[in-house]
């Protein structure tokens, strides 16, 4: 992993595969060390297990995807592709548990960046942590799609965030998005 690391900083990749299990240094020592040294590349945690420490320290380490290996290659190839593109993209069979974590009571509380959100920047938000599609939110607020992909893009530089994914996690950490609420 420290070889993996060192090469993705000395090459600078636009998307990185990391396996979580590997000898030397853990995949998500190795992504924090990727997001520590400021690197651009985009991480996808590839790993065969699948308890929740592994997903979310991935993710808080920085990771902009998360897949377990026994999926279908296709998923796989989406997954890069998706990086590549500036998108995050979650295996299907953890989402569930994903969502259940971060939408749980308790939520962290409100930071300063969130004040410099604009109200529809807020609300662009809360439907990008619902799962929401550019297209979708596109529809609900009866604006432009690329209208949309300049809020996300506003919203991910205003709260230091690399994704959609790291977008949704802190919307539903930070109370913004309930089950309940649209």
């Amino acid at each position: 992993m420290r070889e993996a690391a060192r090469e993705a900083l000395l090459h600078r990749p636009d998307v990185v595969v990391m396996d979580l299990r590997m000898p030397g240094m853990d995949g998500i020592a190795a992504i924090a060390r990727l997001a520590a040294a400021g690197s651009a590349c985009r991480v996808l945690a590839l790993t065969t297990f699948d308890p929740d420490e592994y997903l979310f320290g991935a993710l808080r380490a920085g990771a902009a995807g998360f897949l377990l290996k026994d999926g279908d290659p296709d998923v796989l190839v989406a997954a890069v592709r998706e990086l590549h593109q500036g998108r995050g993209l979650i295996d299907p069979q953890v989402t569930g548990r994903l969502s259940s974590r971060f939408a749980a009571p308790s939520p962290r509380p409100a930071t300063p960046e969130l004040d410099l959100l604009t109200p529809r920047e807020h609300h662009v938000l809360r439907l990008l942590a619902r799962g929401l599609s550019n297209g979708e939110i596109a529809a609900a607020c009866t604006i432009e799609e690329g209208t949309v992909k300049t809020h996300v893009n506003r919203i991910l530089t205003k709260l230091g965030l690399r994704t959609r994914v790291h977008a949704a996690i802190h919307a539903h950490g930070h109370g913004l998005v309930t089950r309940d609420a649209p």
